[in-house]
Order: structure tokens, then sequence, then C-alpha cells
């Protein structure tokens, strides 16, 4: 069976637990090569987050993999502490212990190498975005005609319908850096946000990653096992009907999945923009209808992007699963 031609991509992340389930469906889809891993403070520091890729890469048998070392704080806001009771102080749900590995980072910043690699391969390179999004506000402060240098992004991030889980209009991701989440929504990309209206939608049982860790008796899997039932442990202390199969969402994977497997979400098309400041900081508005608003910021302007808001759950939980499930690791 042949496959068709790889998705390209750039991996900007701060893992983060669902980033590291995320990483692995990436190395593990026959349909992505990814090209480097850009980190971003978020869910740990920017250090820690590089620190992690690096890991889970090497790990995993894929220390070759670029990473990269990007934005430390906000553009404008003031940082927030990361949430260690989610993902655990080191970010990974508290690992007992860690191997010996050999990693380096490349001492370009992330902006600068997604630059670099868009330059270098017009068209050809998605972003996939599942953190704050400064190295990307970052990289077109430096190459603005980045827009049309990227085949797309996908971001997870932001929340049209759902009620935020930082407040009740806005998502993480977004509200950890809004200034630079609007420069992002508002450049030109081609641009995809995969947000809470459907990664709450998506949930991965700690049993799942018990199976796996079981089929590949590895040590990749046996970390993200790991990683898992904590951030399990916090999503089934918060939701009753999370706790009843002791799962956790599957927030960063899905992003993925939207890009290999797209029509497993139903999407509307219209201009976001995000709340930078005030109550409402951090949430994403879709604009739904063609109305001649008073209130500026909403005019042509101001690019579509493509937000999914339904998603086929069942049919995601199971690629995730057949994916993880193959054959990816090495001895």
């Amino acid at each position: 069976m042949t496959h068709p031609t790889p998705h390209r991509v750039i991996y900007d992340t701060d893992p983060g637990v669902d980033d590291a389930m995320a990483l692995y469906y990436a190395l593990a889809h026959p349909n992505i090569e990814v090209l480097g891993v850009t980190t971003s403070f978020g869910n740990v520091t920017v250090e820690q987050a590089a620190v992690n890729a690096l890991y889970l890469l090497a790990i995993a048998g894929r220390g070759e993999i670029v990473v990269t070392q990007g934005v430390a704080a906000p553009l404008v806001k003031r940082g927030e502490a990361p949430p260690d009771h989610i993902h655990g102080a080191d970010g990974l749900g508290n690992l007992p212990q860690r191997q010996a590995t050999p990693t380096q980072l490349d001492a370009r910043s992330s902006a600068q190498f997604i630059v670099d690699m868009a330059r270098q391969h017009p068209g050809d390179i998605t972003v996939v975005a599942v953190g704050p999004l400064g190295n990307l506000a970052m990289a077109l402060a430096i190459e603005p005609q980045l827009p049309r240098l990227l085949r797309k992004v996908v971001t997870m991030g932001g929340a049209v319908l759902e009620p935020g889980n930082v407040s009740p209009v806005a998502e993480a991701n977004i509200w950890n850096d809004p200034h630079a989440a609007d420069i992002v929504f508002t450049a030109g990309f081609n641009l995809t946000m995969v947000g809470l209206d459907v990664t709450h939608q998506v949930i991965l049982p700690v049993s799942l990653f018990a199976q796996i860790a079981q089929h590949h008796q590895h040590p990749a899997t046996d970390t993200l096992h790991h990683a898992v039932a904590f951030y399990a442990n916090f999503y089934s202390g918060l939701y009753p009907h999370v706790a009843a199969i002791h799962g956790c969402f599957g927030h960063d994977v899905l992003a993925f999945v939207a890009l290999t497997n797209p029509e497993l979400f139903s999407t509307e098309t219209g201009r976001v923009r995000v709340a930078v400041d005030g109550l409402a900081q951090g949430q994403t508005m879709l604009r739904r209808k063609s109305i001649d608003y008073p209130q500026s910021g909403w005019g042509p302007e101001v690019p579509d992007t493509q937000v999914c808001i339904q998603v086929q759950a069942p049919a995601c939980k199971a690629l995730i699963e057949r994916t993880l499930m193959g054959a990816w690791l090495g001895a």
C-alpha cells in the first residue's frame, strides 16, 4: 500500500502531557514527517519545554530531529506560573527518573528556525502549533511573507461555543499570549483552529495508553503512560464524565488528527479575533454572520480561519489507537 506524500511539519509545542501524546502520534503516523520541534513557554517554562522535547525524541530513537528554544514569556501581558497541578512540575507527570540521553539544542531561536525552513521549502511546510503562539508571531516579525511561504498552520487553542478552561470564555494557550494569537489569526495564514469545541468531545482513557505501553514495552510508551495517568487524575477530579472512564482530553493530538484526517471534523469559516485584555482576555471570537458591524476590526482586511466545531470522537480515538499501536518504535 502506498501512502500519500507526507505532511512536512514543524511542531511548535510546550510539552506538556498532551503535547507528548501529539508528538508521538506525529512520529508514529506514516504520513507525517517531523522536520523540527520548536518550543515555547506555557505548560512549563521554555527551558523545561526544550528539555522535554529533546528527551521525548531521544527515548523514541528520533534524536536527529532538530529542537529549538523559543519565546520565554508573552509579548505584552504578564506571564503566568506553569500549571504544575495539571502536567506535573516537569511537564511529564513528575517522572520518577529519566534516562541519560545525548541531546543538544539547535542554536537558532524557534522563530528563526521556522523562517529558515519556510524560506528553504516554500509552500511545503505546515506548522502545527499547540502552545502559546509567540514563536509564530516572532517569525512573522522576521519574515512578513511567512503566510505565503508556509503551506498551512494548524493551531490547538481557543473556543467558540464551548466555555473556556482558564476563564468562562478563554482557552489556556490563547490566554497565555493573546496579543501573539491575534497577530497570528490576522496575518493571512491558511489557518485551521482546533479548539475546545472539539477537544472536549474526545476523551482518551488511561487504559488505552496502558495497552499501548504493554504492546510496545518501550521507554517512550512507558513514559507516555506515566504522564497520561498523572494528567488523567487532574481531569478526572474536575469532570465526572471523564472520571467515569479515568481519562483525559486529547487536546493537542487532535491538531495532528485534523491535519491527517480533516474529514473527521466539521468546520465553520470566518474571521477570528482575540480579546487582548479585560475580563474576556484570550477569548477567540468568530464572526458568524455577514453583518455590517459598526465595531471596527471585523472588516475584509481580516482573513478567514477554518474553525473546527464538531468531531467524530469514536473515529478519532480509533485512529489514535491504531497509529500509536503501529510499528514506529525501534528496539
